[in-house]
């Protein structure tokens, strides 16, 4: 069955991979949670890196963006509350880079 719905082109892993990487970054989900949850499914490496390329300057504002929905416009006002959001970013699957990205513009704001 499911050789047959790949045949007629209903049925492929660039489809999956699409929908799955829209879908989570959508939720508010980083690179690197997406790219477990594609290679949980049984992705092969080579479609995980096509589809989530976590150097990409798309996710420093993706991350922005969770940051700002969860925490308001405002940064954080001291270091307890800085690594509090650093937390929540890290859980969301950004990696260290776009954390700290993410928390400079937030103080430039």
């Amino acid at each position: 069955m499911a050789a047959r719905l790949a045949e007629e082109g209903l049925l492929s892993d660039e489809r999956f991979a699409e929908i799955l990487v829209r879908s989570r970054r959508e939720r508010g989900h980083g690179p690197l949670r997406i790219a477990k949850e594609l290679e949980e499914k049984g992705l092969t490496q080579d479609a995980i890196e096509r589809w989530v390329d976590p150097r990409s300057r798309d996710w420093v504002a993706q991350a922005s963006r969770v940051r700002r929905r969860k925490f308001g416009a405002r940064p954080p006002k001291d270091y307890a509350e800085r690594a509090r959001q650093a937390r929540f970013l890290q859980y969301r699957g950004f990696t260290f880079d776009q954390i700290k990205r993410a928390l400079k513009e937030a103080g430039e704001d």
